[in-house]
């Protein structure tokens, strides 16, 4: 099907990056109803109307270099998407979009897609997950229903083969040869028939889809998967790259997080910052509950060699703050694409055997269990923050959760908009507790900074305290 559209733009706005254009879905991006169309056309000025625009302008400006949200808005404050009627759902009118989004003015087929999908999912949580009544969002299992159903509307659980996504979690802000080395571990994956799914954004995100791609088509696999997960707090700081071929907006971090664990078969982290730590000890946390003690779920942290010291750093935090347990759920390769893809292989097999004995779904774990405290929205006030207990004496997997937020936190600080305007505001965030566990912390993150890890560009200026 044809991917045409008209362009309303002058020479002049191009020559300046702006672009207009007016983009109708075609072929088999996704359609709407009427009464969706009428709901976001009558809602053009309320919250979730600014949400779909907000986002859309993440996604139109992919391949930007800066993870500064502030600053992005603040350059295309002049962006505009308004709504139009058709027979088959709706047509957008889009101006002062970026130019990188098209091409001899032709939007990128992918970045079209993903335009349609953030309108897509923004409505139906609008509409179907927060409008109604059918989910208890309080509750744990209400939060995985909502989280199942999310997914399912993105058609992203169409797929029913045998256990072989891979999750590759890693930073936006990595070293050329940090990226490439995920390229090399996504090509490997590729060649073993596993498919990737990331956080969709650059660095880490965007390597292993890169590689991935390379080792399909050696393969002759023409329908790989390259899923992106994302939530409208990080996606102008991390907007989709055009690899991805399912796109999926949560509500939240934590319903992403859970997205990632029960879609994921396996997990891969590479070299990252406060995100990733956030994410190790999400996961981490979740292993150490005693319910999942037999829970097979592969986990491999591997980089360069030039990342030994920042896996040591991390493994070092691990052991000291939540035990041995923790340390033996995730082995550590170094320097090794096709060993790190060799050991997701050999966990497929493993857990396929385990879903089919206890009659679990391939394409969602149900049976993991997440316990509230990772499923609950965490909004990283000065208050909230200020409260979080880091304190040795409580068990690890409970340690693990407040340590997430803690991490989560300072995600907010650094790249999402909301979180930047509280620090210039406010200040940076204050975290205090155990002495030891102060200590762990500001080591682990003064690696971060002395590593360009925490920003794409820029002086880092900390938007935290740590205090013991």
């Amino acid at each position: 099907m044809s991917n045409r559209f008209e362009i309303t733009s002058v020479t002049q706005e191009e020559v300046d990056n702006f672009v207009h254009a007016r983009v109708s879905p075609l072929g088999s991006l996704e359609n709407l109803s009427q009464r969706e169309v009428s709901q976001l056309m009558s809602a053009e000025k309320s919250g979730v109307y600014q949400l779909f625009r907000r986002c859309a302008l993440a996604v139109l400006n992919c391949g930007n270099e800066t993870d500064d949200a502030r600053a992005i808005f603040e350059k295309y404050r002049d962006f505009d998407v308004q709504l139009g009627r058709q027979a088959w759902g709706v047509k957008l009118q889009i101006r002062n979009a970026p130019a990188t989004a098209f091409v001899d003015g032709r939007m990128i087929r992918g970045i079209k897609e993903h335009l349609f999908a953030v309108l897509r999912d923004i409505i139906y949580i609008h509409d179907a997950i927060l409008g109604t009544q059918r989910f208890d969002l309080n509750d744990s299992g209400g939060i995985t229903n909502a989280v199942y159903h999310i997914l399912r509307n993105a058609r992203l659980l169409d797929y029913k083969g045998r256990p072989d996504l891979i999750v590759c979690w890693g930073g936006h802000s990595i070293s050329a040869v940090e990226y490439d080395y995920t390229k090399k571990v996504g090509y490997e994956l590729g060649l073993r028939s596993l498919n990737v799914c990331t956080g969709c954004g650059p660095g880490a995100m965007k390597g292993p889809m890169k590689g991935a791609t390379i080792g399909h088509a050696k393969q002759r696999i023409r329908d790989g998967r390259y899923v992106g997960m994302t939530e409208p707090g990080i996606i102008a700081a991390e907007p989709p790259n055009p690899i991805v071929n399912q796109l999926v907006i949560m509500p939240d971090i934590e319903k992403r997080l859970e997205a990632f664990v029960r879609m994921g078969h396996g997990i891969i982290v590479f070299p990252g910052g406060a995100g990733t730590a956030e994410e190790i000890l999400y996961l981490l946390g979740i292993l150490l509950d005693p319910a999942n003690a037999e829970h097979p779920y592969p986990l491999v942290f591997t980089g360069p060699g030039s990342a030994a010291e920042y896996f040591n750093k991390i493994d070092q935090f691990i052991a000291n703050t939540l035990g041995e347990s923790a340390r033996s759920r995730y082995k550590i390769i170094i320097d090794d694409p096709a060993q790190a893809a060799r050991e997701m292989a050999r966990g497929m097999e493993t857990v396929r055997e385990q879903r089919r004995a206890q009659s679990d779904a391939y394409n969602f774990n149900w049976l993991l269990k997440i316990p509230l405290e990772f499923q609950l929205p965490f909004e990283p006030t000065h208050q909230a923050m200020a409260g979080l207990h880091l304190q040795r004496g409580l068990a690890p997997h409970v340690l693990a959760a407040n340590l997430r937020r803690a991490f989560s936190g300072i995600v907010a600080g650094n790249v999402k908009e909301a979180g930047i305007r509280a620090i210039e505001q406010y200040g940076p965030y204050e975290l205090s507790g155990d002495k030891q566990i102060m200590g762990l912390m500001d080591d682990l993150l003064a690696a971060f900074v002395a590593q360009k890890r925490m920003k794409l560009q820029g002086d880092y200026q900390p938007c935290y305290r740590l205090v013991s």
